[in-house]
């Protein structure tokens, strides 16, 4: 079997657990619904029960979808920084976006307290924690934008974002401390990551801003392949460094800024997902590895949200924990067995 035989057979087994995991999170909840209800519902057929078609229109495909989003989104991110940086361990926060984001809902929800007044009735408007994410991630984007055109080593950029990170963790800390325990407590659950907090309309918003990030990644398939070989090679190429390296900050600020926006930080899927792809695909091209990650991190979030919903019961673990808490041994004994860490 040739290489372009088996990257289709790859590509379309992804698809098909996408499928089912996409199913089979929509079943699972405090309330299990039939496949076959599901079916009727998503095709305009009449349901069993009334509330089993509230539950899989307003709450759990919604749901879903943000899962698929939030999963690829990350994971694409997380190659782009890895590829750019040529360090395996890059993943989409390096940048310090997510810190910008975490800043600006710290400024909102703990700010209640220090500042009060339009802060304290703020933090009850539904897309008060979206619009604080995004400033917050804006101003950090501008910043090491500023910086990328300044400094001339790529690694520099990488221990600017790693600063700024420690930064806004320095200014939350001291907005915590300021504050009382019911802020804190409240901004720790936005930490904690969320999947299931979306409206259809705040979804629309999502998926627009998302779906710029992913078209962008096509203009850079070409940067992203000779940046493998070093900013010389690229050079050689006639690759415009300055610009290319500026594009790829930009998507990977607009997809992991609307991420953190809308579900807050979650872990490990970025950093995680491009090591699979290449163990699965065995390969560095990234005409093959973007849509890839983009699969494999969807079907991950998936699993880890089906998992973190704790079937038949009513409680759901934070995201964040599960990503970590499975993933993360995973990735260990992937990384083991092959004796190899890809970049």
């Amino acid at each position: 079997m040739n290489l372009s035989k088996t990257y289709t057979v790859h590509f379309l087994l992804l698809s098909v657990l996408l499928i089912v995991f996409l199913l089979l999170n929509i079943s699972l909840g405090s309330v299990s619904i039939p496949l076959k209800e599901i079916f009727n519902s998503l095709f305009g057929y009449p349901v069993a029960k009334d509330s089993w078609e509230t539950i899989i229109i307003n709450y759990r495909l919604p749901k879903a979808i943000t899962a698929m989003l939030v999963g690829s989104g990350l994971a694409i991110s997380g190659l782009l920084m890895q590829t750019l940086f040529r360090n395996p361990l890059a993943g989409p926060f390096v940048l310090g976006i997510s810190s910008g984001a975490s800043l600006g809902v710290a400024l909102l929800i703990l700010g209640s307290s220090v500042f009060g007044g339009f802060f304290l009735v703020a933090i009850y408007s539904n897309w008060a924690l979206a619009i604080a994410a995004s400033a917050g991630s804006f101003l950090v984007l501008s910043a090491v934008i500023i910086a990328a055109n300044r400094v001339r080593n790529t690694m520099s950029i990488l221990i600017i974002g790693l600063m700024f990170g420690s930064l806004t963790s320095a200014v939350i800390s001291v907005l915590a401390f300021f504050s009382e325990a019911e802020q804190i407590q409240q901004y720790l659950f936005w930490s904690f990551g969320s999947l299931g907090n979306l409206t259809w309309a705040e979804l629309s918003v999502f998926g627009v801003i998302y779906l710029v990030g992913i078209l962008g990644t096509f203009s850079v398939i070409k940067p992203l392949n000779s940046f493998l070989l070093g900013e010389n090679y690229a050079k050689s190429l006639g690759i415009n460094i300055k610009k290319s390296r500026n594009i790829i900050l930009l998507i990977t600020s607009i997809l992991t800024g609307v991420i953190t926006a809308f579900s807050g930080p979650i872990a490990f899927v970025g950093l995680a997902v491009p090591h699979i792809a290449k163990m699965i695909f065995s390969t560095s091209n990234h005409k093959i590895l973007l849509p890839a990650v983009a699969l494999i991190g969807a079907i991950i979030l998936l699993i880890c949200d089906s998992i973190a919903q704790l079937p038949t019961s009513e409680f759901t673990l934070p995201i964040n924990a599960i990503t970590s808490l499975f993933g993360a041994p995973v990735v260990i004994w992937l990384l083991i067995r092959k004796k190899k860490i890809y970049v």
